[in-house]
C-alpha cells in the first residue's frame, strides 16, 4: 500500500490507499478513517470513505493545505488494520421474484444458470459495504460472483421501486428510495434502509457486512413489503 494524497478542491484533500477494489482493503480503509478523524479531530468538516479512497474535507479557516497533508501523513505513519474493528452484519430478506426483479431472467441467460440458482448464488454470500452514495442509504456492496455480474442497463428507468436489490458488474445493493436507477433488478426487500430518525440515517455503513436471505411471498408481505409490480410503479 502506497497512499497517495490528491487535492479535490481548496479546503479538501482525496487519500487514495489502492488502485483496485478489493473486499481485502477494508480494514485498511477502517483503520486509515480512524486516525484521520483523530489527527484532524474538530478541524475536520467530513471524512468521505470510498472503495479506495478516503476523501478528507477540513476546517481551511483552521489549517491550511500544507498542515493539513502535514496531518493526514502523520496518521498514516505504522498504520495497521485494528483486528477489534468490524462493522456490523446485516441479514437483508428478499423476496425474488419476476415482477418485482425483471433482470432475474436476463442474468438467468447471460449465466447459464437455472433462475433458482441465480437466487442461490446472490444469496448464499456475505458482502461488504464499500460505500455510500447515489441516494441517501444507498450502500455499494461487493463483490458478485463473477458468474452474476451483468452491466449496467442501457438505458436507466426513470423509477425504481424503493426496496429494489439490484446487481451492476460486481456490485449489489438496494434502493432506500423510489429514484431512478439502471441496475439489473433481482427482488426487493422490505427493510427500511434510509431514517431520518435513524442515527446516522442509513441502516448500513462502510465495514458492515450484508447477507441477502430469499423469504416467500407471504414473508415478505408480513414483514411490510410493497408487491407492486415494476411495471405498475412506472
Amino acid at each position: 500500500m502506497k497512499p497517495r494524497v490528491e487535492v479535490v478542491a481548496l479546503d479538501c484533500l482525496m487519500v487514495r490507499l489502492f488502485d483496485e477494489i478489493a473486499e481485502a482493503n477494508m480494514p485498511w480503509m477502517l483503520a486509515a478513517s480512524e486516525s484521520l478523524r483523530a489527527a484532524f479531530a474538530g478541524h475536520l468538516i467530513d471524512l468521505v470513505p470510498s472503495y479506495t479512497t478516503l476523501m478528507v474535507h477540513y476546517d481551511l479557516t483552521a489549517l491550511n493545505p500544507a498542515q493539513a497533508r502535514e496531518l493526514i501523513a502523520q496518521a498514516l505513519i505504522d498504520l495497521s488494520p485494528n483486528a477489534g474493528t468490524s462493522g456490523r452484519c446485516h441479514v437483508l430478506p428478499v423476496w425474488y421474484d419476476l415482477s418485482v426483479g425483471p433482470e432475474l431472467s436476463l442474468l438467468s441467460q447471460r449465466s447459464g444458470l437455472a433462475v433458482d440458482d441465480v437466487i442461490r448464488r446472490h444469496s448464499e454470500r456475505e458482502y461488504q459495504v464499500f460505500a455510500l452514495g447515489f441516494a441517501p442509504g444507498f450502500a455499494f456492496m461487493g463483490l458478485v460472483e463473477e458468474i452474476l455480474a451483468a452491466p449496467r442497463l442501457n438505458t436507466p428507468r426513470k423509477k425504481v421501486a424503493a426496496g429494489s436489490v439490484g446487481i451492476a458488474e460486481r456490485q449489489t445493493a438496494a434502493y432506500p428510495v423510489v429514484s431512478p436507477g439502471g441496475w439489473n433488478l433481482i427482488g426487493r426487500t422490505p427493510a427500511k434502509l434510509f431514517d431520518r430518525e435513524r442515527d446516522g440515517y442509513s441502516l448500513m455503513q462502510p465495514g458492515d457486512t450484508v447477507r441477502f436471505e430469499a423469504v416467500s411471498h407471504a414473508e415478505f408481505i408480513h414483514l411490510g413489503g410493497d408487491d407492486t409490480p415494476l411495471e405498475a410503479q412506472a
